[in-house]
């Protein structure tokens, strides 16, 4: 099947003007820093954040040269309670409100469950599913503080892989099936206080890190079960989540929205 060419870009319509946002795993090419783009392009403030200093910094820099004064960066480890706290307490001290969250961070691979190690299985999940978990505790204590009201809103970072199998990938869908549950669970709560909870369910977008991690048969074979037989651009799962996130998804909390073009 012959691949469909990828859309235009999308340009910005100021949908979250006047928002201040927190994007965890923003540091690269993929979901994290399309995300933190396009919300910049929407009229938000962001502050993006990063295990990896490095490439923080330096795209933090970048952004601040098309975005003068609307993005700042902090290093974050998900993993690490004590991180998470200084980020979000970062975010308020700098923005004095916190109105949007990305919780991007996660960590993939490759293992037959037989062959999987602890080590292997435990680290995944303490990445994808208990980093998610810190970072929207630590946003709902703040939000809930402040009185967040309509303004307060979560999206987590699922995967198709939370409702489908796929070999090689137990500790990976385990971990995004997780986030799905925490997602519809801290939803219930935070609606006594008016924060909105949902997530995003990609199923291919493309980037350098997942052409590292993975064959390029897997990848020829993963695309070629796209319905349109193309892979998304980061940034057309970012314009889910920047719906998610502006008032135009007021009545929607609890749900994990797929961005798939799979075949049934």
């Amino acid at each position: 099947m012959t691949g469909v060419e990828s859309p235009a870009h999308v340009p910005g319509h100021g949908l979250l003007k006047g928002r201040t946002a927190v994007v965890t795993a923003a540091a690269g090419a993929g979901i994290g820093g399309a995300t933190a783009r396009r919300f910049l392009e929407e009229g938000a403030r962001v502050l993006i954040s990063d295990a990896h200093t490095r490439r923080l910094k330096e795209h933090e820099a970048e952004l601040g040269r098309e975005f003068p004064g609307a993005v700042t960066a902090a290093p974050c480890d998900v993993t690490d309670e004590a991180q998470v706290t200084a980020l979000f307490d970062t975010a308020v001290r700098e923005h004095g409100r916190l109105d949007v969250v990305v919780n991007n961070a996660g960590l993939g691979g490759t293992s037959a469950l037989v062959d999987m190690t602890d080590e292997q299985w435990s680290r995944v999940l303490d990445v994808t599913l208990n980093g998610t978990f810190r970072c929207t505790r630590a946003a709902l204590r703040r939000m809930r503080e402040s009185g967040g009201g309509s303004s307060g809103v979560i999206v987590n970072n699922a995967s198709v892989l939370g409702w489908r199998a796929q070999a090689g990938q137990a500790h990976y869908a385990a971990a995004k099936a997780g986030v799905m549950a925490l997602t519809r669970c801290a939803a219930i709560e935070a609606a006594e206080y008016g924060v909105r909870v949902n997530a995003v369910a990609p199923s291919l977008a493309m980037h350098p890190h997942l052409v590292k991690v993975t064959s390029p048969e897997l990848l020829a074979e993963l695309t070629a079960r796209e319905a349109f037989g193309r892979y998304a651009e980061p940034w057309e799962v970012a314009n889910v989540i920047v719906f998610l996130a502006s008032g135009y998804s007021s009545y929607l909390t609890g749900e994990v929205v797929s961005v798939s073009g799979q075949h049934p």
